[in-house]
């Protein structure tokens, strides 16, 4: 029996993580090295010789993180963005153009608007929920479609294979942000990704004690110019160096090897607390792509193994209650970030999106998103409660 043979909590465990050769020891080490012994001029062992290169307990996850995703190899960096602004630096060239989500992450936006486009790569805005819009966006110039799914912070979903066919047909790479589902709930390789990109700090580190990042690449995957993109992202991770450090690798490792039972009770937890949302007066919508009345739910539920931790609804009042709403909580921490253990409450027009106000990808003044734990369910819906009732 092969890794590759086992189960999704069993790769997670095992993958990339042999008990130690000279010790025993079932958890693989934390190798806080900078340079290695060589055998000799240029024998190295392992292949070890600097760990802006290479490390082992950043190979570990990297396997790890590769087997779980079904790619031929996984990269592991400092952060989400320094994943994303190196996939795409490896990818892109001056003249490019890519196809961004309406709805996407603010930081990601900041990156394609404000590095991207000033380096000479344009983008276009596409709902990505909507297939012929991603098609009417793209050009003879478009060199990459990027996809989040479900997106941040209005929970779009994205039907990945057949953007995949659209993407292929016009010469593109499909780039998929797995982060809000997990590689536990949605694998985009097996439905057609070229590249699935991760902030390792959400549900994969799960404890909100570490900030990291993974770009897992597709078997055999080409660049439109007819280059390896293992090989391209592989040289700009060494070339641009925003490698994940060992100790951070290590949270991250342990981290996924509870995301299976963590995500099976964020997902209990949501669907509670999405019930008690849609009961509420003081709500006037709910997100979630595991309701049936969701625009996409039949994709949602054909791609996914479940629905996720992640929910945002709009209240009564406008912007002004929404913010209060979100600092009256008491078990629902204020904060940004997702995908922890704890559940947090944030008002994404004035935090985590404040810096797509103004566009087209600005979200709605009255929109709250919550990131739920796995606390008890009904002190999350209590906690919830009390707020909405005092103010709205």
């Amino acid at each position: 029996m092969t890794v590759d043979d086992l189960g999704f909590s069993s790769r997670a465990i095992h993958a990339g993580q042999e008990p130690d050769p000279t010790t025993g020891a079932v958890v693989p080490p934390i190798h806080q090295v900078s340079t290695y012994k060589q055998d000799g001029v240029g024998g190295l062992r392992g292949g070890y010789e600097y760990s802006r290169s290479a490390n082992p307990t950043r190979t570990a996850l990297e396997e790890c993180i590769a087997s779980l995703e079904g790619g031929e190899r996984a990269f592991a960096f400092a952060s989400g963005l320094a994943g994303e602004d190196t996939v795409l630096r490896a990818l892109l060239a001056p003249g490019d153009h890519v196809v961004v989500p309406s709805d996407a992450y603010g930081g990601t936006y900041r990156l394609f608007n404000r590095v991207l486009k000033p380096w000479g790569v344009d983008h276009s805005i596409a709902r990505v929920a909507d297939v012929e819009s991603v098609r009417a966006a793209l050009r003879p110039e478009t060199r990459i479609v990027w996809v989040e799914t479900p997106t941040n912070p209005l929970l779009g979903i994205a039907d990945i294979a057949a953007i995949a066919d659209v993407a292929h047909g016009a010469g593109a790479l499909l780039v998929v942000d797995n982060t809000f589902a997990s590689p536990y709930l949605q694998n985009p390789i097996a439905l057609g990704a070229d590249v699935v990109v991760h902030s390792t700090t959400k549900y994969a580190g799960g404890h909100s004690d570490v900030v990291g990042g993974a770009v897992v690449v597709a078997p055999g995957a080409l660049t439109p110019r007819g280059e390896s993109v293992v090989e391209r992202v592989a040289f700009h991770q060494n070339s641009m160096g925003a490698v994940a450090g060992p100790f951070d690798a290590w949270l991250v490792l342990r981290g996924l090897k509870t995301l299976a039972v963590r995500m099976e009770r964020h997902c209990d937890n949501a669907e509670v607390v999405v019930d008690f949302l849609q009961s509420h007066p003081g709500v006037t919508a709910v997100h979630y792509p595991g309701l049936t009345d969701h625009p996409n739910h039949a994709v949602a539920a054909r791609q996914m193994r479940r629905f996720g931790g992640m929910v945002a609804f709009r209240v009564k009042g406008g912007e002004d209650v929404a913010a209060k709403v979100c600092a009256e909580t008491q078990l629902f921490t204020l904060g940004e970030s997702l995908g922890g253990v704890e559940s947090l409450i944030e008002h994404p027009g004035r935090m985590t999106h404040a810096s797509v106000a103004g566009t087209e990808l600005e979200v709605p003044a009255d929109l709250i998103r919550l990131s739920v734990g796995i606390e008890d369910a009904a002190d999350l819906v209590a906690d919830l409660r009390q707020a909405l009732d005092r103010l709205t």
